[in-house]
Order: C-alpha cells, then sequence, then structure tokens
C-alpha cells in the first residue's frame, strides 16, 4: 500500500436526489464525500446533483447529466469522478467508458482511506480484506481502467497484480484473510479476558468528533489525532486512574454514514472493544450543523452491533467551535446564556441528564466532565465488584 499522492487529484462529486432525502441533505452529504476526498488527498473542484425516481441500471444517473458531466471532465482536466452512492461494477465500467476517467463510488473511497491510514498487521489485513470482498464483483473491466490511469486515489492495496483478476484466486485470497482474522479475533478475545475485573469505557462517535483528543486528555497518552477522518483505526486501550480509580479505556474507528458493510465485518476484533465494554462515551461534534444526524448514524450503528443497551453518556465536544459560529461580537451576554441553557435543557431532557458539553482542545468544562464519568464508573464497580469499590 502506498502513501498518499503528493499531487492533488482533480474530482467531481455525483449525487442523486431521491425522495425521502432532501436537496438540502444531499448537500451535507456531498460536503462530507468532499471532505472524504481531501482526506484521500484529492481537490473537489465541480458537484453534480440530479434529481430521479428511478435509477438508471446501467449508468446510474441519466443519458443527460452524464454527458454534461463528460463534457465538464473533458473541458477541465479532471482525473476522478466519485459518486456518493454506492454503484455496480456494470454502472462502473459503463461511466468510465463514457468519462474517460477514474470513477469511485463511497465505498471504495472510504476503502481507499482506509487502506492509507492502515498501520499495523492487523489494521492492513482488516482492510485488505474489505477491499478484496468490494472488489470481487468489479473485477470485469479492471484491467483495461489499470491500465489507462495507474496508481493514485482508489488504486491503493489489493487489485494491482494481474493474476488477482481471476476471481477464483480472489475468492482464495478472500477465505485466508478471513482465516487470518479469526486467529486474531482470538488472540483479542484472550487479552480481553486476562485483563481482569476492571471496568472498561470505550470512546464512539462519528469519525472526526474528537474521540483520540478526549483519549489524551483522560490518558495523558499521545494517541494520533488530526482533524481528518478515519485518523484512527486501530483500537487503543489505555488504563487510565483518575482519583484512585481505575479503568480502561480503548479509543475506536469512527462511525460515518453508509459505512460499508464490507469494513464493519472486517473490524469486528475491533468493535467487540464496543460490543465487551461497560460504558460507551459517544463523542459527539456539536459545532457540525449535522450533528443529530450524526448521533442518529452512531446510535444505529451501535443497535446494529448490539451494544445499544450499555450506559452511554454522550460528550458533547467542541464547544468552543459552536460558540464561535452561532454567537459574534453583537450577542449580548444575556442572549448568549440564554442560548447555551435552552441547549443544555434541551439535551439533558433528551439523554435523561446523561450528558456533558466540553471542549477537549481548550480544555473547557474538563473537571465537570471527568467527575461525571467517575461517577458512572464508580457505581458500576460497587455493582459488580464491591470488594474492589472498598478500596477506593
Amino acid at each position: 500500500m502506498t502513501n498518499l499522492p503528493l499531487q492533488q487529484e482533480k474530482a467531481v462529486l455525483v449525487a442523486v436526489i431521491q425522495s425521502p432525502i432532501t436537496e438540502e441533505q444531499v448537500n451535507e452529504y456531498l460536503d462530507e464525500l468532499a471532505f472524504l476526498a481531501e482526506t484521500a488527498g484529492a481537490i473537489t473542484v465541480k458537484r453534480f446533483t440530479q434529481r430521479m425516481q428511478k435509477l438508471d441500471s446501467n449508468t446510474f444517473i441519466g443519458a443527460g447529466k452524464l454527458e454534461e458531466i463528460r463534457a465538464y471532465i473533458e473541458a477541465n482536466d479532471i482525473s476522478l469522478l466519485i459518486f456518493d452512492d454506492e454503484i455496480t461494477g456494470r454502472q462502473q465500467t459503463n461511466i468510465e467508458k463514457e468519462v474517460k476517467c477514474k470513477v469511485l463510488d463511497r465505498t471504495g473511497l472510504i476503502l481507499d482511506i482506509f487502506a492509507s491510514r492502515a498501520r499495523t498487521a492487523h489494521a492492513k489485513t482488516q482492510v485488505e480484506l474489505a477491499q478484496m470482498q468490494y472488489l470481487l464483483p468489479r473485477l470485469k473491466g479492471l484491467w483495461t481502467h489499470l491500465e489507462r490511469q495507474k496508481g493514485g486515489i482508489g488504486m491503493r492495496g489489493p487489485g494491482e497484480k494481474e493474476i488477482e483478476t481471476d476471481r477464483r484466486i480472489v475468492k482464495y485470497k478472500i477465505s485466508q484473510l478471513k482465516e487470518e482474522l479469526v486467529n486474531i479475533d482470538r488472540q483479542f478475545a484472550t487479552q480481553r479476558k486476562s485483563r481482569g475485573e476492571v471496568i472498561r469505557v470505550a470512546l464512539v462517535g462519528y469519525t472526526n468528533v474528537g474521540k483520540s483528543t478526549i483519549m489524551n486528555m483522560l490518558s495523558k497518552s499521545e494517541v494520533f489525532a488530526e482533524n481528518k477522518l478515519f485518523a484512527t483505526l486501530d483500537t487503543t486501550v489505555r488504563k487510565v486512574v483518575l482519583d484512585r480509580i481505575p479503568f480502561l479505556l480503548s479509543d475506536t474507528v469512527g462511525f460515518i454514514r453508509k459505512l460499508p458493510h464490507s469494513l464493519v465485518e472486517s473490524f469486528k476484533s475491533t468493535l467487540d472493544e464496543v460490543r465487551e465494554s461497560d460504558i460507551l462515551l459517544h463523542v459527539v461534534d456539536i459545532s457540525h450543523p449535522a450533528f443529530e444526524d450524526q448521533m442518529k448514524t452512531v446510535n444505529t450503528t451501535l443497535q446494529e452491533l448490539k451494544a445499544f443497551n450499555k450506559p452511554i453518556i454522550v460528550i458533547f465536544n467542541k464547544m468552543d467551535l459552536y460558540e464561535k459560529i452561532h454567537f459574534d461580537a453583537l450577542t449580548t451576554p444575556a442572549i448568549r446564556q440564554e442560548v447555551l441553557t435552552e441547549l443544555k435543557q434541551t439535551w439533558l431532557n433528551n439523554t435523561e441528564g446523561n450528558c456533558v458539553f466540553i471542549s477537549a482542545l481548550e480544555r473547557t468544562n474538563v473537571d465537570e466532565f471527568r467527575t461525571f464519568i467517575l461517577g458512572q464508573i464508580r457505581a458500576l464497580y460497587e455493582e459488580r465488584y464491591p470488594y474492589i469499590a472498598e478500596k477506593f
């Protein structure tokens, strides 16, 4: 797997508007897709949307819109066309023949970012399995695609050797990778069992909401944190002691809208940290305009993982950015206080009091945050391990 390209590719984004999704929502999704493209190393120069009742089985979008996109790509030397929704192998091949440039969908782009972010052998195996499963139905026409445009976004990881275009060999490789992950899962399960009678806390949330920053703040460690999507792939576990109370804190991979199912399956051992935790800290970027949609995505994923029946504390992070966005020099202190009080009361009601508002970067309200989670952890110790709780 190669590093991100030094020279940014120029990308065009495409999305379809279908009921009940509104045009406003699609624009928000395209904002996120542009951030994904930037994380992968591309710069978005144009967006196209089309309102459709039924998708075209051959080219996903209508012929007229495809011709409009083709003309723009040809006139502006575009090297990458990215669709916000998953397209089939046949659609991808047909679109590439028309536009004469690389075509990716959202899933392929996310897989590419994961390939560039994977550092450990464990993460690389997980990503390679997901890539292989994604490539399997898309092998037809792959080699003409590779001959036309070598390297760049969407070309990292498996699929670069001609032998891998053989469906049988790809299937065999998938079975090998699955075996490797079964062994890895077994090792990780043994490690989790050997941690003893210690309360386990997991940070969960949408990607790029500040989980790693909170991890660093609580554990006083240096977990990699960056303002890009999926900065963290490998689960990091640290022992934390606050006010003489020990617990294990894990930082997990961020969730995202339309997270590829193959990635969820491949990252089973990583996500087991979430399933087997005692308390979840759901970190939310409250400054994001679609933070409520992001919360729903995370909650839906937790339900799919069967991890939604645990104590969940919602951490509304980036309050400093929220205030910069919503208040200016003309905002009076009274109005500022009224808005913040109403915001906090609304979410205290919605979470039955299980939330706090902080800025991990600015260290705002951190003491209240620590006191709150310590109360939850101490209560769990008293319930499950009273003989240990007596020592605190």
